[in-house]
């Protein structure tokens, strides 16, 4: 049986035989390059993905509120409440560990810079930062600042492997990136690029979307994918010959990101975690950022969405909002629960369900641009393997230090390039101003605290001096 033939006998065994529609009116060289596209695809599992998705759109919300608790106290650490001298001896035990090489930081950068206007990676992204750097850039150079702290601690010449994740959509122009700027000073042997599966995007009835005459509408499966790609590119094989026992996983659009935190390694190696997260206090009950809490007594996220707003506003004794601990995607894990997951609940991670307007070709061929969603996108998250952790952990962070995700262009009401630059500018405000600077403006006015955003806004960045 030739090719062609096995993979016709596939789709019509998942009921998805319109893919082949126009192969007749394909050119020799469109027939070959979609029949790889085709073979690369799961198509034994076709049908249970396209069923899946249908049901699962149309499946009506699920309301956890009844299920869910706040994370016991006993499991948290936290920048603010903790004493300075834990504090200081998890920062030890981060570094100690760093100083091994027993650390490596993973970054989930498969998405492109779509909402911010532009038709690169977001990495790529420069945010009007005086020195022009963009967030690749900043956090290549976070990763020679901890080593080379670790080393001075030490006396060591560690290494702090960086894998990043990319897609179909991000791997070649973050090749090249990294390839034109010299690999911003790092060892080009120990940035490790990687790509993550991409999955059909779905009709509501359950119909593989064709984007073309000779291509599937694809998608990325979500930061999630995560898992699988540890298992497709050998990355958990690479971690083990690397002897790296801990990894931070982190996404790409958060400029304030500290990289390899140790004091964060060091809180979950203390704690014995073998799973980790960041969190920060939301601003407000209708923040829109899921609640790190337990469901049915184990951990989990849960979405902003599927919290009823009478749960998101309830108050503690004294004020604080009972659920608070928003996730920023930022993660601790160990190399021995990664394999855990890869060896016995990959297939146990849930399927999120994205509606999405996906472009496509009718049946007469006819390329069509919908102006409302047509199609589902499943999607799989990097936290949903919470439940399956041993001894899970929360580090609470303040946000003006550690969190400032880019996600909108200017002239959003939040997350914008302005925003992000304006965080970091902020930051280093701070850090000169306690270590005994003055700030001035453009007129030699000395800036105060309370007016650093307001002057950062104004000037915007480039008259303000130390």
């Amino acid at each position: 049986m030739s090719r062609l033939d096995q993979v016709k006998r596939s789709l019509e065994a998942a009921g998805q035989a319109h893919v082949l529609r126009f192969w007749p009116e394909l050119g020799e060289e469109q027939q070959e390059d979609f029949l790889e596209e085709l073979l690369l695809l799961d198509l034994q599992r076709l049908r249970e993905h396209c069923q899946a998705a249908a049901e699962a759109a149309a499946a009506p919300p699920c309301s956890l509120d009844r299920d869910m608790e706040p994370v016991p106290p006993e499991i948290i650490g936290s920048v603010k409440w903790s004493d300075p001298s834990s504090l200081s001896r998890w920062e030890d035990e981060g570094f100690l560990q760093i100083s091994k090489s027993r650390v490596a930081v993973l970054l989930l950068a498969g998405g492109q810079g779509t909402r911010l206007g532009v038709p690169y990676p977001k990495g790529m992204f420069d945010v009007g930062l005086p020195s022009r750097k963009t967030l690749y850039q900043i956090q290549a150079e976070r990763i020679r600042k901890v080593q080379q702290l670790a080393d001075s601690r030490h006396g060591s010449s560690c290494t702090v492997p960086w894998y990043i994740m990319t897609s179909e959509f991000t791997l070649k122009p973050t090749q090249k990136f990294f390839k034109e700027n010299r690999y911003f000073g790092l060892d080009p042997s120990n940035i490790i690029l990687f790509e993550q599966r991409m999955v059909p995007a779905v009709t509501f009835d359950g119909k593989v979307i064709m984007e073309g005459k000779g291509k599937v509408a694809m998608a990325p499966d979500g930061n999630g994918g995560l898992y699988q790609a540890l298992v497709d590119n050998k990355v958990l094989e690479d971690l083990a010959r690397r002897s790296v026992d801990f990894l931070h996983v982190y996404c790409v659009d958060n400029i304030l990101v500290k990289m390899a935190d140790p004091v964060f390694i060091g809180f979950c190696v203390s704690r014995g975690a073998d799973c980790g997260a960041k969190v920060i206090a939301k601003a407000h009950p209708a923040e829109p950022v899921g609640v790190v809490c337990r469901v049915r007594g184990v951990p989990q996220v849960v979405e902003y969405s599927e919290i009823p707003k009478e749960t998101s506003e309830l108050r503690g004794p004294n004020g604080e909002l009972v659920y608070s601990a928003g996730n920023i995607c930022n993660h601790f894990f160990t190399r021995t629960f990664l394999e855990d997951v890869a060896e016995m609940f990959m297939d146990q991670l849930k399927q999120h369900v994205a509606i999405k307007k996906v472009p496509f070709v009718d049946s007469s061929g006819n390329l069509v641009k919908p102006t409302k969603p047509n199609g589902i996108k499943m999607e799989k998250f990097v936290f949903d393997v919470f439940p399956f952790s041993k001894n899970f952990v929360v580090f609470e962070v303040v946000r003006e230090d550690e969190f400032s995700p880019l996600k909108n262009a200017d002239g959003a009401d939040s997350d914008t390039p302005t925003a992000a630059r304006n965080s970091l500018l902020s930051q280093h405000s701070r850090w000169v101003s306690s270590a005994g600077a003055t700030l001035l403006d453009r007129d030699g006015t000395v800036i105060r605290p309370a007016s650093w955003s307001e002057t950062l806004q104004r000037d915007a960045i480039h008259d303000v001096y130390v």
